[in-house]
């Protein structure tokens, strides 16, 4: 499996409003994805800091959603909220406990 994560900062008081986006909106949307296995996300609302980790069967599947411009579609839902570009990194998912 592969993992896509996403870093950066959110202004402060617009977590709560990020969240609720993440949840009812780029959550549904991933799950229409093929291959999309889940997502997960982490939040400081102490520094705005986040992570976003989603989880893919290929690859491929992964890579599509960049291809394809759904990804710049969800992050664009959540632009606004953003403190800083965020970073987009790639990964093989090695391992779980």
């Amino acid at each position: 499996m592969f993992a896509r994560i996403i870093t950066g900062k959110m202004k402060i008081e617009c977590i709560d409003e990020a969240v609720a986006i993440y949840n009812d909106s780029v959550v549904p949307a991933a799950r229409k994805q093929n291959g999309f296995k889940n997502a997960h996300l982490f939040t400081d609302p102490k520094t705005g800091r986040y992570r976003s980790i989603t989880i893919w069967e290929t690859e491929e599947d992964m890579i599509a959603g960049d291809i394809s411009g759904y990804l710049k579609k969800q992050l664009d839902k959540l632009t606004v909220h953003f403190a800083e570009r965020p970073i987009i990194e790639h990964y093989v998912y090695s391992a779980q406990g």
